[in-house]
């Protein structure tokens, strides 16, 4: 019998309907009101109280809720045979996950009401901003007292734009202040948004009852309304993510033909079959093929296509696409509408403008979907411009690079990384976002390590069958999956458990970290003095080890001897051959480095004397040397030896990553591995 959950848990969760749920997502408790709204049964899947075809968001929530807190998780529940939303919070409990659920409102009219009081808060605090931009006109010096005035208003960032054109500094300020607002604004719109959308729906939908023909015509207004509203909303999410930075690029490869014709089938609907309009998509290249972000690409050509059709009241719209210089490729959207005036061509990328036309007047739009669009542009690497004469249509060309500059530097990465630098020692980065990878490789490049970049678990699994490194730095926050589980899977592993891993990710887990071993634990962002000072002293932890070289260089001997020092390896030297041979056989050494030339032996016949001999027979040699080897005596060598290394590339961290490799391969590269000779 599972406890009830403790009032502290109570405090941080909701206290509307209460449930715990064992680790699968089975029912263990539920309070009076569960039982009674929800029909819940201890012993029952939480997933059977779920509407059809929503299951797998309880599956998710379960899956979350088992490792941390979650907030405002929305799941559609069936009360009374009815579908009704509920808004989730939950958290580990006892092996387990406690969920508190809050029964979203369906009184649409309270939720209308709530939006007419926002917009007439939002209409209150664009009249005080009018008034500010009096006031910054006056006082120049109070400019920066009036822009904290207006964090409360995104529309003051609108007008900040127009009247604060010659002060960068000013707009900057103002830019910042619009996403936060808009973001909070926004956000608090969509909850009665879907309440009224939904409920509309209901309304008009003839299985839940008939309607008068006056009231279906009233609800089709406040749905009109709603989804113009919502659209808006959504704008503005939007244009605040590109404007914050946190937009997310998605490349895929796709075909230009596939694409226009996946946009025909989406903006046919939008031209009526009596319409004097024709919408026409033009064949491209059989072979145009682009690597970018399909979605945002789409994004931009619907809105184009979307306007192109609302200005033009007879003629047609035409989409094409085709190569442009310095692998870029161009789409238009022609139109045979009103046209453009040359001084309005510039003034429609800015936010929340709209050109004054008597065809203006009978299109609703919210003067946000080019200013959104020449943005999405930007983001792709690409340019939105516009040609257009009064009269006579418009054509707005969307030029992108072929394959996105991000796409090109990973790739460049990737490939880097397939050959490796024996000069450097790799290091394993498992990490979703480019630009933190470009970084990563920007700070190491400097080093004497390589970076091996991955983006997935899978990814990362098949670069450590290839390359053994020696560190691995690790997110474990990831797209679509985390690496708790891989991070686990290298601790584990006997033949991988040495090789230091460093956690560095943006949520505070450190304990969870820890407990699964990892050696370290950062958040981001990371300091480049400190990732290479922290890699280099994980490189150098492990067991103690007995190393022997054999060298007649003096100087190579001490610098073998200095790079060494404070790691867990413990250096003896020889001079000669038969001087080497001899400690190899007193000591027995976990590994011998052996020059190439020596005064009275080559290093095929060290090799002879230390494979005839059953205590030395097995202890991996690694052959370094500053001579140009035949291809004849590499081949021998590589048989032979663990591993050939050039005298002017070693460094301390090529140095320990050698070592660990090839005492990797005869068993003694983990901390816990027994002696091959014992």
């Amino acid at each position: 019998m599972t406890t009830p959950v403790p009032a502290s848990l109570w405090h941080f969760l909701s206290r509307e309907v209460a449930l715990v749920c064992d680790a699968s997502g089975t029912l263990t408790w539920a309070d009076e009101r569960a039982v009674r709204l929800l029909e819940a049964v201890p012993g029952q899947p939480l997933r059977k109280l779920a509407a059809q075809g929503t299951e797998d968001k309880v599956d998710k929530l379960i899956t979350l809720a088992r490792d941390e807190r979650v907030e405002g998780w929305e799941i559609i529940l069936c009360v009374a045979g009815m579908p009704r939303t509920f808004a989730f919070r939950g958290a580990p409990h006892e092996g387990g996950v406690a969920l508190v659920g809050s029964l979203v409102s369906e009184d649409y009219a309270e939720s209308l009401s709530q939006v007419s009081e926002t917009m007439s808060e939002l209409a209150a605090l664009h009249r005080e901003t009018e008034r500010n931009q009096r006031e910054l006109k006056r006082r120049a010096d109070e400019l920066l007292r009036l822009n904290r005035e207006l964090e409360e208003s995104n529309r003051g960032v609108r007008t900040l734009h127009a009247e604060l054109d010659e002060k960068t500094e000013s707009l900057v300020r103002a830019a910042e202040i619009k996403s936060r607002v808009v973001a909070n604004v926004s956000h608090e719109f969509r909850t009665p948004l879907h309440s009224i959308l939904g409920l509309a729906r209901l309304l008009l939908n003839p299985i839940n009852g008939p309607l008068a023909p006056e009231q279906q015509k009233q609800v089709q207004f406040i749905r009109t309304s709603a989804e113009a509203l919502f659209e808006l909303v959504n704008d503005l999410l939007d244009l605040s993510k590109m404007e914050s930075g946190k937009a997310t690029l998605r490349p895929t490869r796709f075909s230009s033909g596939d694409f226009l014709g996946a946009l025909r089938g989406m903006m046919k609907p939008l031209v009526p079959a009596d319409s004097a309009v024709e919408l026409r998509f033009v064949e491209p290249e059989a072979d145009l093929t682009l690597e970018t972000d399909e979605a945002k690409v789409s994004q931009v050509l619907r809105n184009l296509v979307s306007n192109a059709l609302k200005f033009t009241e007879k003629g047609h719209v035409t989409v094409s696409a085709e190569r442009g210089p310095d692998d870029t490729v161009c789409f238009r959207v022609r139109d045979t509408g009103i046209g453009i005036e040359p001084s309005h061509q510039g003034r429609i990328f800015e936010e929340f403008t709209q050109v004054e036309s008597p065809l203006q007047k009978k299109v609703k739009g919210t003067g946000l979907g080019l200013a959104l669009s020449r943005r999405l542009a930007e983001f792709l690497g690409g340019s939105l411009t516009v040609h257009s004469t009064p009269g006579q249509g418009a054509t707005f060309m969307l030029t992108i690079p072929r394959v996105h500059p991000e796409v090109q530097e990973m790739a460049g990465l990737a490939e880097r990384s397939q050959q490796l630098d024996p000069g450097r020692a790799p290091v394993l980065v498992l990490e979703d976002d480019r630009q933190t990878l470009f970084l990563y490789e920007k700070y190491l490049a400097r080093s004497g390590f390589q970076v091996l970049p991955v983006r997935t678990v899978d990814e990362a699994r098949r670069t450590i069958q290839r390359v053994r490194p020696a560190a691995v730095v690790l997110d474990v926050m990831l797209e679509g999956e985390t690496s708790w589980g891989f991070l686990s899977e290298l601790k584990g592993n006997p033949a991988t458990r040495d090789i230091p891993i460093l956690v560095v990710t943006l949520m505070d887990r450190e304990n969870k970290a820890r407990a699964l071993g990892a050696d370290e634990f950062w958040l981001k962002p990371v300091v480049e003095e400190q990732l290479l000072s922290k890699l280099a002293a994980m490189a150098r932890t492990g067991p103690v080890r007995k190393l022997l070289i054999i060298d007649d260089d003096d100087v190579h001997r001490y610098l073998l001897r200095q790079l060494l020092k404070d790691t867990p390896y413990v250096l003896a030297e020889a001079a000669t051959g038969p001087q080497g041979i001899q400690l190899a056989r007193e000591q027995v050494p976990d590994l011998i480095f052996l020059d190439f030339v020596l005064p009275d032996m080559t290093a095929f016949d060290v090799l002879d004397d230390l494979k005839a001999d059953p205590r030395t027979r097995d202890i991996p040699v690694i052959l370094h040397t500053s001579r140009q080897l035949q291809d004849d005596e590499r081949q021998r060598l590589a048989k032979e030896t663990a591993t050939i290394m050039a005298k002017h590339t070693l460094s301390r961290e090529v140095a320990i990553a050698r070592i660990r490799d090839a005492l990797h391969k005869t068993g003694l590269g983990t901390d816990n591995g027994e002696s091959r000779r014992g």
